[in-house]
C-alpha cells in the first residue's frame, strides 16, 4: 500500500468486532519458512551463530524464559520477537535462528514466568489459562528486560518489535511514543487490531499516536481479522504521515508465515523479503561514539 504524508490526523473509529478466543496460531510442530536462498548472506569463515537458552528478570521482578540467538558477526541491529498467543516454543527459537542467520541478533521471550514459572512448558500445557492472566503493562515490563539483555550485550543500538497473533498486536503497541522498548521500528505479521478479550481497546484506536516506521503482514482470509480493520490501519498511518507498509495477501489465511503451509510459499517468501529490507532500511545503527 502506499506510503502517502498528509499533514491532517484523522479521528479513530474503532471497527467493532466481537471478541473470539484466540485461534491456533503456530502449533507445535509449526517452523518458521526458510530464508530465501539469496538472502542469505555469505558464510563466515571460523564464524557460526550462538543461542542461548535464559531466564531474565523484569524490572517487577519477574522471571521468565527467552531464547536468545546472535548473529556471526554483530551489525549493531537486533530484533525483539513477541511470540503468539502459545508464548515461547520451536517456532520462534527457529525464527530467533533465521534472523541470525540474517545478520541481527534476535531475542524471543515467554509471557508466562507470573503464572507458570520459567521452566519449559510441559506437554499438554494449557496456555488458555496463562494467557487469560496476562496484562499489557506485564507484556511491556517483560519486553523492555529482553531488550535491555539485546542493548546490555554491546552488539546491539537499534532494534525492531516484532511479533504475530497476540504478539504482533503487543508489537503494535511499541510504535507508541511511550513504549517500553522504544524501538526503532515495528513488524506485526496478522496482530489484531480491535478489542481484546476484556474489551480492553486494540491498536486502531491508537494507531494516531503511532511514531515508528512500520510494517504489517496480512491474511486477506484471516477469519479474525477483517480486511476492513487492516484497511483502516493503513488509512491513519497515511494520515499521520507514519512510514508504512502493510500488505494484505488476499489468498492467506490466519498464521500463512508457516512451513507446512505449501499453498502460501509466494506469500511467505515475500512477507521475508519486504520484513529483511525493512529492516535494512530501518535498523541502520548510530555510530558509536
Amino acid at each position: 500500500m502506499a506510503d502517502r504524508r498528509r499533514p491532517s490526523l484523522v479521528s479513530v473509529h474503532a471497527i467493532p468486532v466481537p471478541w473470539h478466543p484466540p485461534r491456533m496460531c503456530h502449533e507445535p510442530d509449526s517452523r518458521p519458512p526458510e530464508l530465501p536462498s539469496d538472502l542469505c548472506p555469505a558464510p563466515i569463515a571460523g564464524g557460526a551463530l550462538e543461542t542461548h537458552e535464559l531466564v531474565l528478570t523484569a524490572s517487577d521482578g519477574n522471571r521468565f524464559r527467552c531464547f536468545e540467538a546472535r548473529a556471526p558477526r554483530a551489525h549493531g541491529a537486533g530484533v525483539v520477537i513477541f511470540p503468539d498467543w502459545n508464548g515461547l516454543g520451536p517456532f520462534y527459537e527457529e525464527l530467533a535462528m533465521r534472523f541470525a542467520e540474517a545478520g541481527y541478533d534476535a531475542i524471543a521471550f515467554d509471557y508466562f514466568g507470573r503464572t507458570a514459572g520459567a521452566e519449559p512448558h510441559p506437554e499438554g500445557f494449557d496456555q488458555m489459562a496463562h494467557i487469560a492472566q496476562t496484562k499489557p503493562e506485564t507484556v511491556a515490563i517483560d519486553a523492555a528486560a529482553a531488550a535491555d539483555h539485546l542493548r546490555g550485550s554491546g552488539r546491539v543500538r537499534a532494534l525492531a518489535a516484532l511479533g504475530f497473533c497476540f504478539g504482533g498486536r503487543h508489537a503494535l503497541f511499541q510504535a507508541l511514543p511511550d513504549s517500553s522498548i522504544q524501538p526503532a521500528a515495528v513488524v506485526s505479521f496478522y496482530g489484531s487490531l480491535g478489542p481484546d478479550r476484556s474489551g480492553q481497546p486494540g491498536p486502531l484506536v491508537v494507531a494516531d499516536r503511532f511514531t515508528r516506521p512500520l510494517l504489517g503482514n496480512y491474511g486477506g482470509r484471516d477469519a479474525g481479522i477483517p480486511v476492513e480493520q487492516v484497511e483502516e490501519l493503513d488509512r491513519i498511518l497515511t494520515a499521520g504521515g507514519v512510514p508504512h507498509d502493510v500488505k494484505i495477501y488476499p489468498n492467506a489465511t490466519h498464521s500463512f508465515f508457516d512451513r507446512r503451509h505449501e499453498e502460501f510459499r509466494q506469500e511467505a517468501d515475500d512477507a521475508w523479503r519486504r520484513t529483511l529490507g525493512f529492516l535494512e532500511r530501518t535498523l541502520t545503527p548510530p555510530s558509536a561514539d
